[in-house]
């Protein structure tokens, strides 16, 4: 066993542990209908994932009012809950967290979902146990602003160059940057693997199988 070059991992929750991107997208889209805008395209829907939901449902809606905003995030919400329990990990999420707890790295959650939101997913996969931290959007900052990050390096008494986070959207990537931390993007959730190249990831994987060989190698 190689020695860890990283003492803590943030992994983003949508679309890179769990399989929720397109319910997302669907959610997104249903709700701008509903509150009378045009209905995004899925690149459009998908490609806000990741931001704070209001911020994400008024870039996916710009023909929609400021003054329908708290509706419109009240319709997503009714759309997302009636169908969240659709939505499962990926396969071989939880086998790496294990191993990577055995190798003693410590795990954290930096997502753009609510508190109340991932603490509901976390309650429904039983995995609130294997994660030492979390931060969400609304109790800091939406990506990519720094802030869900340095307080999980804080909290974890981790400097940034031993940590490395890992998402599936250049909104993490981007939030590794400003945080000054390593980065990892995966390519089967939001955003296109080719637009992680300005953001000089240390790989990208294609699948939860490469991804967690290649920590247990690199990591």
């Amino acid at each position: 066993m190689r020695p860890r070059r990283f003492d803590l991992i943030a992994f983003d929750w949508d679309g890179t542990l769990y399989d929720s991107t397109r319910l997302i997208v669907r959610c997104i889209q249903a709700a701008v209908v509903d509150v009378g805008g045009a209905k995004p395209s899925e690149n459009d829907a998908a490609w806000v994932i990741g931001l704070g939901l209001s911020e994400a449902l008024a870039r996916a809606a710009p023909d929609v009012p400021q003054e329908k905003y708290a509706e419109l995030g009240a319709r997503y919400r009714h759309h997302y809950l009636k169908h969240q329990d659709d939505i499962v990990l990926f396969d071989g999420v939880l086998p790496m967290l294990d191993a990577l707890r055995v190798r003693g790295h410590k795990l954290a959650v930096a997502t753009g979902k609510s508190r109340r939101g991932l603490n509901e997913a976390l309650a429904t996969v039983a995995l609130r146990e294997r994660f030492d931290a979390s931060r969400t959007a609304d109790e800091t900052f939406g990506k990519p602003h720094p802030r869900m990050l340095l307080e999980l390096m804080e909290e974890m008494e981790v400097p940034a160059e031993r940590t490395l986070m890992i998402g599936d959207t250049t909104h993490d990537l981007q939030l590794a940057i400003n945080a000054g931390c390593a980065r990892v993007g995966v390519s089967y959730g939001a955003h296109e693997p080719e637009t992680f190249d300005p953001l000089q990831p240390l790989y990208v994987a294609h699948s939860v199988s490469g991804l967690a060989q290649w920590l247990l190698e690199n990591a």
